[in-house]
């Protein structure tokens, strides 16, 4: 078999969305002729933990951990926080904190610690690795980010020892959507820019997640980019467990609900099907599962809407999937952002293998919505159409809609043979 080494910051017990995709990559590599090898942090600081996710880990996989420093215990002192807090990402804050000492944080951030407060695991790790591979060669390396320092460290690799590098972008690096809050100067900026220009022409492969972000990737310099989606894992969805529907008219969020997502139009279409339709309102619960921002607790009391939620928190990964089986209709909020065309949530694709109709509110010649109506598995609305939303959820209150929701193409199986492809034109 090939060898592959994987450097990847999240990885469970890290729960959350960025640990799915190489976690389910490394599960069936081997089936495709490749041995992952896992590299990570030892004591990284996630936003939550998980650890059912440590089920999906083969006893065969190598993980080689090393520590890491991080500046958060300086950030939590400057916020205010408490040394056990967790720091959730996209600037998401279940508590309201004062606004200076936000923008002052964000600011650090962004010009202080380029291209991320990760960026003192890259030194150490390129000594280690180096030491690490003179002693156990492998074909390939692969790098995954956010965080973006793990591609410095492919990048330096890369420099010091002649080998095969695929840098692989979950997330945007400069067009991220909370990119221009982190109150850069022209200098930061700049050395944003010239690391990820770096990074995208000196990798032999470029990896993504759909077609609006290949092709941003391209336009800042990058060659041999391609698409391999997230997707679902069929394992997790095989239990034979009966799993009722709820009887109320259940609408849940699963994941971070940051404010880019807090879109006033969904707000205000239910307080409106609430005063002009009773059985809407008395049935109506709206599900929120995971982080959620202050923002979006206000948005709901302004409203008037508190009755009507249920705040589940963060939940394990096999517990999320029985909610989104057990709920009425699955709700995708897209960030409202300049990239917001090319955003495509890795939970999409869960959404989508758990056969309940799913609602989006984002941009309606986005890839994601390009996903809903290739699968047919829900109904896409605008970011402010308020009209358009309460027909979409009263259609669905009432079963009107028919869905037929097709998730073949983003097994993690058929993805990781994708994948898998790739990797063997790039050892060659």
């Amino acid at each position: 078999m090939k060898k592959v080494l994987i450097i990847t910051y999240y990885w469970p017990p890290s729960g959350g969305a960025g640990v799915q995709r190489w976690l389910k990559f490394v599960k069936y590599l081997p089936q495709f002729g490749w041995e992952p090898i896992v590299y990570t942090v030892d004591n990284g600081e996630y936003p939550v933990i998980d650890n059912s996710l440590l089920d999906d880990i083969s006893k065969n996989v190598t993980v080689l951990k090393t520590p890491i420093w991080e500046p958060y215990g300086f950030y939590k002192k400057l916020t205010g926080r408490k040394k056990e807090d967790k720091i959730n990402s996209g600037f998401l804050s279940e508590n309201k904190n004062p606004k200076f000492l936000e923008e002052l944080s964000k600011w650090i951030r962004g010009n202080l610690f380029i291209p991320d407060a990760r960026m003192f695991w890259i030194k150490p790790s390129v000594k280690y690795l180096i030491n690490y591979l003179n002693k156990n060669p492998v074909d390939l390396i692969i790098t995954s980010g956010p965080p973006h320092s793990t591609h410095l460290i492919g990048l330096r690799l890369k420099q010091t020892i002649e080998i095969p590098w695929v840098a692989d972008f979950r997330d945007p690096w400069s067009n991220i959507d909370f990119y221009q809050e982190l109150k850069l100067s022209k200098w930061a900026d700049k050395k944003h820019r010239d690391l990820e220009k770096k990074v995208l022409t000196n990798s032999d492969l470029v990896l993504t997640i759909g077609e609006n972000l290949k092709n941003e990737l391209i336009k800042l310099g990058g060659k041999n980019i391609q698409i391999v989606e997230n997707g679902y894992d069929e394992d997790d969805f095989n239990e034979e467990e009966n799993i009722n529907i709820d009887n109320e008219f259940t609408i849940a969020h699963i994941g971070s609900f940051t404010p880019s997502r807090n879109h006033i139009a969904l707000w205000q279409s239910l307080k409106e099907l609430t005063l002009e339709n009773v059985e809407f309102k008395k049935q109506l619960k709206i599900k929120l599962i995971g982080k959620v921002d202050h923002s979006v607790y206000n948005s709901i009391r302004n409203f008037s809407l508190e009755s009507h939620i249920i705040s589940l928190g963060y939940m394990s990964h096999n517990k999320v999937i029985k909610e989104q089986k057990k709920s009425k209709v699955l709700l995708l909020m897209v960030n409202n952002t300049p990239n917001a065309k090319g955003i495509i949530t890795g939970k999409i694709f869960e959404y989508i293998a758990s056969g309940r109709p799913v609602l989006v509110i984002g941009p309606k010649d986005g890839d994601l919505s390009q996903i809903i109506n290739n699968t047919k598995c829900g109904i896409v609305c605008d970011f402010n159409d308020v009209s358009d939303l309460k027909s979409a959820l009263m259609s669905l209150f009432h079963n009107k809609l028919s869905f037929s929701a097709d998730a073949s193409n983003y097994t993690r199986l058929n993805l990781t043979e994708k994948l898998s492809n790739l990797l063997n034109n790039v050892s060659e």
